[in-house]
């Protein structure tokens, strides 16, 4: 409980500081989180890469979901999210990256990600920083990978359907406000085209 209520604080913290970086006031529901996870099968997956880690609410569930030879690449833009995001996991399958997602095949070596999973607040970002978000993605997702978006508003189900083969949506209501999620795949052969 004192942990989550910190969280939370930390979070709040870095929106007042940034609000368009982070999008929310507070972490999304593990609900919502859970929701969006079983969209995909992290079980399966040898490389996740998660844009936007923030205090690591999608993080842990990633972790206890994902293969134990996965690999897993945590990308977080705030210095203080990413230090709280060092202190909570000490697993050997995760690299946490100060960085933006926009720089995601830099540390990639060559490999191909599985999947995606996105809490960016993409309406907030500059017009530029979203299409690259969603161009590097389309580049290092595996034929059959999936990027798995969260938002809290449907505007973006129209760029996500121009640049990718085919977007699915849910709903979870037990958010607060209610999330919705997307599960973005490219068309066979379309990440090589890029």
């Amino acid at each position: 409980m004192k942990r989550d209520i910190q969280e939370r604080i930390r979070f709040f913290r870095s929106f007042l500081a940034h609000p368009r970086q982070v999008g929310a006031v507070l972490p999304t529901s593990r609900w919502a989180v859970r929701d969006m996870l079983d969209m995909a099968n992290c079980a399966e997956a040898r490389c996740v890469a998660e844009f936007g880690a923030g205090t690591g609410v999608y993080t842990r569930e990633i972790l206890d979901r994902l293969h134990p030879d996965g690999n897993f690449l945590a990308f977080e833009v705030d210095p203080n999210l990413v230090a709280t995001l060092r202190e909570r996991f000490d697993d050997p399958r995760i690299q946490i990256i100060n960085d933006s997602a926009e720089n995601v095949q830099d540390y990639l070596k060559g490999t191909k990600v599985d999947i995606i999973v996105s809490g960016l607040p993409f309406t907030s970002l500059p017009e530029n920083v979203k299409q690259n978000i969603f161009k590097q993605a389309i580049r290092v997702l595996t034929p059959e990978g999936v990027m798995l978006v969260l938002q809290y508003s449907p505007m973006v189900q129209g760029d996500l359907t121009r640049m990718f083969g085919s977007v699915r949506r849910r709903i979870s209501f037990l958010n607060i406000p209610p999330a919705f999620l997307f599960a973005c795949r490219t068309a066979l052969g379309e990440a090589s085209r890029q």
